[in-house]
């Protein structure tokens, strides 16, 4: 709701100039002031307590929410395109249609000064039928904005209100819904209560009028005093300034003095410094006198070291091409030694594949000879069974036949025997 918007009901100020107020003019009657009319003066801490008071508040906060809203809408207009996404499909489209209105009647309006008085009365009509059509496009859109309560708090910042003459208002009919809350809860007694305040605020105003004037009186007085001090000071510092300008001049004088006197050590110490330096270069000559005694006496050891270089050098060389001529011996050596060991090695390998071949083929006829082997041993046990079982049947078959020739000779002898 509009009612907790601080710029549009500025009672937190009012509050604190209240406390301010009554702070300042702190005295032993400040303690008869009761909790009531304190709380009387802050329109924040009233609360209604009737039906009648919170439905006439009630209205009063809605018509403020609704005029924040229309004051809203023509900030919303002139951006509709930034404000598209945040409004919806529908609200933009009352949006539209309220602004298509708005300029058909500004059009209107702009037209019927231009016109002759002929077409006044159409021009009328047809006035009243567009603001009565405007009115309606206005009611749908706060009607589609109070649905949503966080789509004008969503879009007050970014619609850069400023102050207009619409927010104005907004903020004077503020400050009318808390006199009017105000009034509506203040009874007789508290009304009373809040006169006799006021009476003893003014009291105390003039109290503390009396009391400024005599501290006036007091601080004209001090500031008298303190110019009179500022006085003699100020004759203190003309009298410092009258020793510096001596002091200076004093000081101007003694600087001229060390002046001519370092003038004077100066040329001392010039001669000075002229005579040290004819005798150091004196001594600069004596000096390069022997360095080019010594030069001519280092001269033939210089050379003799030169010729020795250059022998050292040659045997280098030598010992280096000799060098070089044993390493071209020992390369093509070793290159010889490669090749053999190369060819060697190649032989090594057609001598390996012939090894494996023959070895493959050995394998084979030592295989083959083992089998053959294994089937003589076979054949030749199966020829010593065959001549056992062949013996074996000859010896039964032989048994046999000599028990068939036994028996009927021994049948004969039984007959015999019988007979007998």
């Amino acid at each position: 709701m509009a009612t907790g918007d601080p710029d549009v009901f500025p009672s937190q100020d009012v509050k604190q100039s209240t406390k301010a107020l009554v702070k300042g003019m702190a005295s032993p009657k400040k303690a008869k002031i009761t909790f009531d009319v304190m709380k009387m003066l802050d329109p924040h801490q009233l609360k209604p307590d009737s039906m009648e008071t919170e439905r006439i508040m009630n209205a009063l906060d809605e018509t403020a929410a609704k005029l924040e809203m229309s004051s809203l809408i023509p900030h919303v207009i002139d951006s509709l395109d930034r404000f598209a996404d945040t409004l919806g499909p529908e609200i933009t489209k009352n949006l539209l249609e309220l602004q298509k209105l708005s300029m058909e009647m500004e059009c209107l309006l702009a037209s019927s000064g231009e016109e002759t008085t002929t077409r006044t009365e159409e021009q009328q009509n047809r006035l009243c039928f567009l603001e009565q059509r405007l009115k309606c496009s206005v009611r749908n859109v706060l009607r589609l904005f109070l649905a949503n309560p966080s789509l004008p708090q969503a879009l007050k910042p970014k619609a850069e209100v400023g102050d207009s003459p619409a927010e104005v208002f907004v903020r004077a009919f503020g400050v009318f819904r808390n006199l009017m809350l105000e009034r509506l809860l203040t009874s007789p007694v508290e009304e009373e209560g809040k006169t006799q305040f006021v009476e003893d605020i003014s009291l105390q105003i003039k109290k503390h009028t009396e009391a400024i004037t005599a501290l006036q009186a007091k601080l004209a007085a001090a500031i008298q005093t303190r110019e009179d001090e500022i006085s003699k000071k100020d004759n203190i510092i003309k009298d410092l300034k009258t020793r510096i300008q001596d002091l200076a001049k004093d000081s101007k004088v003694s600087f001229q003095r060390i002046k001519e006197e370092g003038d004077k050590q100066q040329k001392v110490e010039l001669q000075a410094s002229q005579s040290r330096r004819a005798g150091l270069q004196q001594d600069i000559e004596q000096l390069q006198r022997q360095l080019s005694v010594l030069v001519v006496e280092h001269r033939a050891s210089e050379l003799a070291l030169r010729k020795r270089k250059r022998r050292l050098e040659m045997e280098i060389w030598n010992w280096v091409q000799k060098y070089d001529t044993d390493m071209a011996e020992k390369q093509a050596e070793y290159e010889e030694v490669d090749a053999a060991y190369a060819e060697e090695k190649a032989q090594l390998s057609l001598l390996t594949e012939k090894h494996a071949l023959l070895l493959q083929e050995y394998t084979q006829i030592e295989e083959e000879r083992r089998m053959l082997r294994e089937k003589e041993e076979e054949a030749l046990k199966e020829l010593i069974t065959k001549n056992r079982a062949a013996a074996r049947i000859q010896a039964l078959w032989k048994g046999y036949l000599v028990r068939c020739l036994y028996k009927p000779k021994k049948k004969k002898g039984k007959g015999r025997k019988g007979k007998k």
